[in-house]
This record gives C-alpha cells, sequence and structure tokens, in this order.
C-alpha cells in the first residue's frame, strides 16, 4: 500500500519530545523526509524517524531563516511544516504581581514567535511551489483561560490562534493552507507530567471527569489531527482551529 505522505518534505519544530517527537514519528511511518528541529540537541537524537536534525533557538529569526533555508536546497522544497515547539519553559503558576519580563518573553518566545519565523521562512518556498501545508500546535489554553494558571501561556497561545488566522488569510490564495490543532491535557513531557502530579489524587479525578472519553490525551491523538490537515484531501480547510480534548466540559 502506497506512504500516505510518501516522499513528503516536513519540517517539524518541538520535535525532541512529547508532541513534536510523536508528529515526527507519523509522517515518518508514513513515507515523509522530516527534519526535527529543537533547542534540545540530546532529545533530538532520539527523534525516531527523521532524516536530519538541527538544534537552535526556535526564538531566533536569523537561525530559524538559515536552517528554512538549508533543507529548502537540500530537499528542494518544503511541502509542511508543522509548529510543535512552545511549553510553559519550567514555569509554574504564580501571581501576576511576581512575574518579571524575562519570564513573560521567554514563553512568547517559545510559543509565538518561534511560528512566526519558521512560517516567514518557510511559506515563499511553498508559494513558489503553488502549494503547501503549515499546523500550528495551540492550546486549549488558546480559548479559554489556562489550567496551568500561566498568564503568559495562554496569553501567547491566545495569539498563536490569531496568528494562525492571520497567516490563512495571507497564505490560503497562493495554495497553502494554516491551521492548528488544540491539544487538551496530554500527559506526553515532563513539563505536563509536573502538572498531573501537582494536582492530587482528587485533583486528577476531577479533571478526568471533566473529560467526555474519561481519559487524558496521547502525544499520538494530536499527531493524527495534524496529518489530518496535512492530508491532501484537507485542501478546502484553513484557517480552522480544532480542539482535540476528549470532549473537554
Amino acid at each position: 500500500m502506497p506512504k500516505r505522505f510518501a516522499d513528503a518534505r516536513v519540517i517539524v519544530t518541538g520535535a525532541a519530545q512529547g508532541i513534536g517527537r510523536a508528529v515526527t514519528s507519523a509522517f515518518a511511518a508514513e513515507g515523509a523526509r522530516v527534519w526535527a528541529l529543537d533547542l534540545d540537541a540530546e532529545g533530538l537524537a532520539d527523534a525516531s524517524g527523521a532524516v536530519a536534525r538541527r538544534s537552535l533557538d526556535l526564538s531566533r529569526r536569523d537561525d530559524v531563516h538559515r536552517v528554512v533555508q538549508e533543507m529548502a536546497l537540500a530537499e528542494g522544497g518544503i511541502d509542511i511544516l508543522v509548529c510543535c515547539a512552545g511549553g510553559v519553559r519550567g514555569q509554574v503558576g504564580r501571581p501576576l504581581a511576581e512575574i518579571d519580563e524575562a519570564d513573560w518573553q521567554v514563553i512568547f518566545g517559545a510559543n509565538l514567535e518561534s511560528t512566526l519565523w519558521c512560517a516567514q521562512a518557510a511559506a515563499p518556498v511553498m508559494q513558489r511551489a503553488g502549494r503547501g501545508r503549515i499546523v500550528t500546535i495551540a492550546s486549549g489554553a488558546g480559548l479559554r483561560p489556562s489550567l496551568t494558571g500561566i498568564q503568559a501561556y495562554t496569553a501567547a497561545k491566545h495569539a498563536l490562534v490569531g496568528l494562525t488566522k492571520q497567516l490563512s488569510l495571507e497564505f490560503a490564495r497562493h495554495g497553502v493552507t494554516t491551521n492548528s490543532v488544540a491539544p487538551g491535557f496530554v500527559l506526553s513531557n515532563p513539563a505536563s507530567q509536573r502538572q498531573w502530579d501537582a494536582y492530587g489524587p482528587e485533583g486528577q479525578a476531577r479533571l478526568v471527569e471533566s473529560i467526555h472519553r474519561r481519559r487524558l490525551g496521547r502525544a499520538e491523538d494530536i499527531a493524527h489531527a495534524v496529518l489530518f490537515f496535512a492530508d491532501p484531501a484537507s485542501d478546502w480547510i484553513t484557517g480552522q482551529i480544532l480542539s482535540v480534548d476528549g470532549g473537554r466540559s
């Protein structure tokens, strides 16, 4: 049976762990040539199926443009960009009065600016080809207040939802669709594990009870949604935010 994404040229950011690693594996299993990008060089070494791995700070515009140009030249183009980089950067919820400038900016750099620079670099390559897919990873925190209690995180994810829709308006006329997956609570990395543990047994039970499917999400659940948006059959879907959260009440 033919592979669904045979020889598709794919960039996945945040590929060192969690959702990004699952997305990398899912595309590779379907025949794609995946370039895995992340700040965490050690984690990237375990990104299964990637044909290339690049460690860089994705909030730095020049570094992002350099790596994206390198891929476009090496592979002869870029078909799909999936922006999974983000997270809480080791922070925990605390009162707004305690937040300093560096705490705020590092979360915006990881969750918003990384996507902005990747899209800025990759979209012109796709536009010249007349086709392409950009998929961002937002969050339930981009649609409502965040369970993390981190003000910068929910603000950055709300901004990412707006950026996704704006990019759709700009790029779709050139054959490049832009959509976002908004995960619910996915237990997939050390940060989400710490958050889960902090809830304690009673809080954990309440959270699971609020999910219609009565289970936490898995990184593979999000990867399946990403592949749906990346598929050629999704050509008339753009500017959309898909909640993948088990039906959270």
